[in-house]
């Protein structure tokens, strides 16, 4: 295996001693595609909001900042990953406001309209059966929820040798367009816009919004059995979070 091919690797999962250097450096690259993107996602306060591939955490912490009366939940392949963001967000995942989850993204541990928003910054790249993780992004997403999909332009990632096709699948903006449709997204809800970010970098912004609908009850989350989280405290609103017996936090009888 090259160098190339190896660093290709770490960037879509994380592990080892490489794996963490990997994070510091996703955190430098990835600081304004993620600024750029969580203002997209337009929060409230109370928002519930999931990113995928949360990587080191760092919009994880701007996401909470941005929902005080809400939760931001987050899902990566790494456990890594799972750990950098955990020391990131130490504060709002004690105070109840942060649980990051080790999960695949084409089986997402929410049940069906119970995240408000949804964020995704360089990790569309990985997705191996991209069309099953943009609808489970749809199942689990409520009416009137946004998504907002980051990903670097084609023209601009094949001139990485790191982003070879046996780890990453470029997209130009008719491919991610395409790929947003195989999804059960159509051109009224999702748009594909072209961006400068930085340093002769092209970027791809995916907007997705979906229709309102009358009001009704709002379905709560559930923790999958096959999930890891890293902690043992639930949320705030600690009876929307089903828990599995290994992950159930004790009881006040426990002492």
């Amino acid at each position: 295996m090259s160098l190339w091919q190896t660093i290709g690797r770490q960037l879509r999962k994380p592990s080892g001693l490489g794996g963490h250097v990997t994070g510091g450096l996703m955190r430098l690259v990835n600081d304004k595609p993620n600024r750029l993107a969580v203002e997209a996602l337009r929060v409230q306060p109370s928002d519930t909001v999931l990113e995928l591939g949360f990587g080191p955490g760092h919009a994880i912490a701007m996401l909470a900042a941005r929902a005080p009366a809400g939760f931001v939940y987050g899902v990566d392949l790494s456990p890594v990953m799972l750990e950098q963001a955990q020391k990131r967000n130490r504060h709002a995942i004690d105070a109840g406001r942060v649980l990051l989850y080790e999960a695949a993204f084409d089986r997402l541990p929410f049940d069906d309209a119970s995240v408000d928003k949804v964020l995704a910054v360089n990790v569309i790249y990985f997705w191996h059966d991209a069309p099953a993780v943009l609808q489970e992004i749809r199942r689990v997403l409520r009416p009137g929820g946004r998504i907002v999909i980051y990903a670097t332009d084609r023209s601009t990632m094949r001139r990485w040798k790191f982003a070879g096709p046996d780890t990453h699948r470029l997209f130009s903006a008719t491919e991610l367009t395409a790929v947003l449709r195989r999804g059960g997204f159509d051109g009224h809800q999702a748009t594909v816009s072209n961006i400068r970010v930085a340093g002769g970098i092209n970027g791809l912004f995916a907007t997705i919004s979906i229709p309102d609908a009358s009001p009704g009850r709002r379905l709560p989350m559930s923790l999958d059995a096959g999930a890891r989280t890293g902690s043992s405290r639930p949320p705030s609103a600690a009876s929307l979070v089903r828990w599995p017996r290994w992950a159930e936090p004790p009881s006040s009888s426990d002492g």
